[in-house]
């Protein structure tokens, strides 16, 4: 089997109004959508999220990683990842070439899967035929205030979910506390509680003031307390507060994740494999945190990573929006999106592949002009 070609586009799916979190506001979401081709008919699809820069993820693919690739059996996945990562080291070893080596390899992955006539989860482990989900919200609008933020959490209550995650960081510690407050108050004692930051608070003592103020309400985790990269700062919030920080939804690949595992950084992980270097490298990231005791939970992007928890050991749970909350919406050019079950429940695609058929008509309603 050779590849014959690999394509690469971007869609922008417009949100029905804008949402904030902490650090900005945003009004459509972005993908890079990545095919590779074969001479045998079989195709695996890959993408990304833009964050805006969607078409940029593209052209990488295209007018860097593509004459890579002609050629190559698709089924060398280590092989063509080091072909890839190594072939561009000098411009791309975090970022947006990082992002289009993760596309193609998931796209490579899905072929590879579908070649040997299995499901993307039963060909890398088959730990479990179904994972949690946890719904994800709490995000900022101007008309929502804490009562309707406690009815967003009590839609998640009735869809069956034991475990939610909210916002928080876009205001004064005492109105995020009374915001806090509110959900654990609608969800009451017993249920799980996420926070996260998007990285919003600029040292460990900002960090270490406001996390200590939300530590009567028994979060589960707070996720990106600080940005990625001051390590140092994680560490330190993490050994100060009494419940964990999780982290990892923009790092990329095996090396930086040793390090937050090395210097006590964060004991949940949310590597993203659409992020991070794609499943070749998402593997051993989660293979790696299992010699620590160190769980995954991977960030968005439910129909993909809903597989990958299935496979390995140390899978906590996946990340899942409702589309109705108009903040992710890439279930738009999805065929049959996966969903929670009203246990709150992922059950897994048990077609070839990682089961993620993307809809070409609305993919190409979506294709910016």
């Amino acid at each position: 089997m050779e590849i014959t070609s690999v394509e690469s586009f971007p869609v922008e799916i417009p949100l029905e109004s804008p949402v904030s979190f902490s650090n900005r506001t945003i009004t459509y979401r972005d993908h890079a959508i990545t095919y590779v081709r074969t001479d045998e008919g079989v195709e695996g699809v890959g993408y990304s999220l833009g964050y805006e820069g969607a078409h940029l993820i593209a052209d990488a693919v295209e007018d860097m990683l593509e004459p890579l690739l002609v050629g190559e059996d698709p089924r060398d996945t280590e092989r063509l990842w080091r072909k890839m990562f190594d072939g561009n080291v000098q411009i791309g070893r975090q970022g947006i070439l990082l992002r289009a080596i993760s596309s193609v390899d998931i796209a490579l992955w899905d072929a590879k899967a579908k070649a040997a006539g299995q499901p993307l989860y039963k060909l890398l482990g088959g730990y479990a035929d179904s994972v949690p989900a946890y719904a994800s919200g709490g995000y900022y609008r101007d008309d929502k205030g804490h009562e309707g933020l406690r009815a967003e959490m009590q839609r998640y209550l009735e869809e069956g979910h034991d475990i939610v995650k909210m916002k928080v960081g876009r205001r004064s510690v005492a109105e995020e506390v009374e915001r806090v407050e509110a959900v654990r108050d609608e969800i009451g004692p017993d249920r799980t509680l996420l926070l996260d930051a998007n990285g919003v608070w600029s040292s460990a003592n900002e960090a270490i003031r406001a996390c200590r103020a939300f530590e009567p309400y028994d979060p589960y985790f707070i996720e990106e307390p600080v940005m990625i990269d001051k390590v140092q700062a994680m560490a330190e919030l993490n050994e100060a507060i009494a419940y964990p920080v999780a982290t990892g939804e923009l790092e990329g690949t095996r090396y930086n994740f040793a390090r937050l595992y090395d210097d006590g950084a964060a004991n949940v992980l949310q590597a993203d494999a659409t992020v991070c270097g794609g499943i070749t490298e998402w593997l051993k990231i989660a293979h790696h945190a299992a010699a620590y005791d160190i769980e995954l939970a991977p960030h968005y992007n439910w129909n993909l990573h809903a597989s990958l928890v299935g496979s390995i050991e140390n899978g906590l749970f996946v990340e899942y929006f409702y589309r109705d909350m108009d903040v992710k919406v890439f279930d738009d050019i999805v065929e049959n999106p996966l969903s929670p079950d009203d246990t709150g429940s992922i059950p897994l695609p048990q077609e070839p592949g990682h089961g993620v058929q993307l809809d070409t008509d609305a993919l190409e309603t979506f294709k910016p002009t």
